[in-house]
C-alpha cells in the first residue's frame, strides 16, 4: 500500500506517465500493424466461415477491453471509495471513455461478422444483448461522472455506479453457457482453444496491441484531466485574490 499511495501522488505519477504514454502508444501501433499484416496475409481462411473470420482479430481483442476496462472502473471506484486515492477517480473517469469506444467497436464487428455467419446483423442474443447493455451503462456512467463534477460532487455517486456495472461482467463471460444462443460458445481458455492454432496466433499479437493503445489512451486522458484541474485551481487562485 505505501507503493500505491506514492503512486497516487499527482506529480510522482506525472513523471511516470509523460514516457509511458509514448512507450505503451508505439508499441501498440507496431503491434496492431504486425498483427493486421499476419492476420489479413499470413493466416488461411476458415474452413466454414471463409474470409470473414479474419474480423476475429479485431472483434475479440474490442470485447476483452470492453469488459476489461469496465473491470478498471470498478478496481478503481473501489480505490477511491477504500483509500481515498487522491488519482483512483481520475483513471476511472478516463477509462471509461474508450472502455466504451472498444464495446461499440465490438458490437460493430459482432454485427459484421454475423451477416455472413448467422444471415442477419442482429439478433437478440444473450452475448449481444448483454454487451450491448454494458455499453449503455459506459454512456450513463460518463454522463453521470460528468454531472457529478459539475456540481462540485465528491465522485462518491459515479465510483458506486462504477461498481455496480460490474454485474454485467459475469453475465456477459457465461451468457453462452446460461441460455440457448446464437453466439458460439467459448473458444478461448487458459490452456486450450477449439481455434485451430494456424488462425489463432495473430490474436495474441492484436490483443497486446490494442492493450497497451487501451493503456496509452487512458494515460492521455488522466494527464488531461490533471491539467484542467491545474488550471482551474489555478484560475480559482486569481479569482480570489
Amino acid at each position: 500500500m505505501p507503493a500505491l499511495h506514492a503512486l497516487a501522488n499527482p506529480a510522482r505519477f506525472l513523471k511516470i506517465a509523460r514516457p509511458l504514454t509514448s512507450l505503451f502508444g508505439w508499441l501498440g501501433a507496431a503491434l496492431i500493424a504486425l498483427g493486421c499484416w499476419a492476420g489479413l496475409t499470413q493466416t488461411p481462411p476458415d474452413y466454414l466461415q471463409g474470409e470473414s473470420v479474419r474480423i476475429m482479430y479485431v472483434h475479440v481483442p474490442a470485447a476483452w477491453l470492453g469488459m476489461g476496462g469496465w473491470s478498471g472502473i470498478a478496481i478503481s471506484s473501489i480505490a477511491y471509495l477504500v483509500w481515498r486515492h487522491p488519482l483512483a477517480d481520475v483513471a476511472a473517469r478516463a477509462i471509461a471513455l474508450p472502455g466504451a469506444a472498444f464495446a461499440a467497436v465490438c458490437l460493430a464487428t459482432g454485427a459484421i461478422w454475423g451477416r455472413p455467419t448467422w444471415g442477419t446483423y442482429w439478433q437478440w442474443d444473450g452475448r449481444l444483448t448483454s454487451m450491448l447493455l454494458l455499453f449503455f451503462v459506459y454512456l450513463a456512467y460518463i454522463a453521470l461522472a460528468r454531472a457529478d463534477r459539475d456540481r462540485g460532487g465528491d465522485g462518491r455517486i459515479a465510483a458506486l455506479f462504477g461498481i455496480a456495472g460490474t454485474v454485467l461482467l459475469p453475465i456477459i463471460r457465461y451468457s453462452v453457457v446460461w441460455w440457448n444462443t446464437l453466439h458460439q460458445g467459448a473458444s478461448i481458455g487458459l490452456t486450450s482453444s477449439t481455434i485451430d492454432r494456424s488462425i489463432l496466433w495473430p490474436l495474441p499479437i492484436m490483443l497486446f496491441g490494442f492493450s497497451f493503445l487501451f493503456g496509452a489512451i487512458v494515460l492521455m486522458r488522466m494527464r488531461t484531466f490533471l491539467a484542467i484541474a491545474k488550471a482551474e485551481a489555478r484560475l480559482r487562485r486569481r479569482a480570489t485574490a
